[in-house]
């Protein structure tokens, strides 16, 4: 890799950092707002920079360009990966249990960020509470909470897909254990990786993933030959232990891309793709939304967070993730510089993110 292709890795890493941050904390005060008519009363017809939350909504105290719970984690995931070198698991739930828990009680509407998630509050209850060892502390939860700070994980090891799947998973699975949501998250810090090392969100991104399926890099089991093709007579199926049982996590990405380029697929204005994919906070809502946006704006890093965050709902984790996905293609120099000055703890954020972003190689 020469210097300039280097300078440019290190750029992307740290935009899809950075990008997250900022779209977390562009979406913190019209979080949740479910009513659009409400949202609009609120905040206008457009809402285009950083805004305090409303003193009766979620979030009421905070201020405008803070982070949310789920910033305070990804920062939390940064300052872990930085000072190890790489994901330290025993590290990452020390921070948790001597950092992060102390400070929240279980309680949704408290905790740093002005409400505890609902992962989190049942990992806190069984880990302190109840006593349980890490491990066995995971919840059913159907949402993107363990992907707002595992992308730091994905940053991290965006040139080793293995590597990045193992401790995506690895990280997940210690408070969400369902099946569909691991893999759905770690197909989104798969997808995360390839734009960081510089591919496009576009459609041929599945058929990339799929052929690290069948070198083995990514866990996902698959019967099909070549490009989703008839397996070939008499070959042996592969093997299912340790692979998640399907690869359609990994297909999704080319054909919202696809959609989002074709002029006979059009979604305007490109808010309303909260009204396409639904609003709520699961992972099926939240992850196709993010792909749509991410690859209709691949180059319009403020033209993609602000759509997520303009669609209402669960606004915030549609734009944390739209801007990590976004951040990573246009990189750190494409990210407008007022929503960088705006954003709260802003140099302290960007010196933690320049330093992870650095050690973007191989494990």
């Amino acid at each position: 890799m020469t210097a300039i292709d280097r300078e440019a890795l290190i750029d992307r890493a740290a935009g899809a950092l950075m990008g997250a941050f900022i779209g977390d904390a562009l979406a913190l005060g019209p979080h949740w707002y479910y009513d659009l008519d409400e949202l609009r009363a609120r905040y206008g017809p457009w809402i285009s920079d950083y805004t305090a939350p409303m003193p009766d909504h979620y979030h009421a105290g905070m201020k405008a360009g803070e982070s949310s719970q789920a910033g305070v984690l990804l920062r939390l995931t940064l300052e872990s990966l930085a000072e190890r070198g790489g994901y330290d698991e025993a590290d990452f739930c020390r921070r948790l249990d001597e950092d992060f828990f102390p400070q929240i009680d279980g309680v949704p509407m408290h905790g740093p960020g002005g409400y505890t998630s609902q992962s989190i509050r049942e990992a806190w209850r069984k880990r302190v509470q109840q006593g349980l060892p890490w491990g066995q502390v995971g919840g059913n939860a159907d949402t993107t909470e363990a992907a707002e700070r595992t992308l730091a994980i994905a940053v991290r090891y965006a040139l080793d897909p293995a590597a990045l799947a193992d401790a995506v998973t690895r990280n997940t699975v210690l408070t969400q254990t369902d099946g569909t949501v691991v893999a759905m998250t770690v197909a989104f810090g798969a997808v995360l990786g390839m734009l960081v090392e510089g591919h496009t969100l576009d459609a041929s991104i599945s058929a990339k993933l799929m052929a690290r399926v069948k070198s083995g890099a990514l866990p996902f089991h698959t019967v099909t030959s070549g490009n989703l093709q008839a397996p070939r007579p008499g070959a042996a199926e592969a093997p299912t232990a340790g692979r998640f049982p399907s690869p359609d996590a990994l297909l999704t990405q080319s054909s919202i891309a696809r959609a989002a380029r074709d002029p006979d697929v059009r979604i305007e204005p490109a808010w309303k793709v909260s009204l396409v994919y639904g609003m709520p906070c699961a992972v099926y809502h939240q992850f196709p939304a993010a792909y749509y946006l991410a690859a209709r704006f691949a180059d319009d890093f403020e033209s993609a967070v602000l759509h997520a965050v303009n669609g209402g709902g669960q606004n915030l984790a549609r734009a944390m993730l739209t801007g990590a996905l976004v951040g990573a293609q246009v990189g750190l120099g494409g990210i407008p510089q007022r929503f960088i000055a705006g954003l709260a703890d802003s140099a302290a954020l960007r010196a933690i993110v320049q330093r992870v972003a650095a050690q973007t190689r191989a494990a």
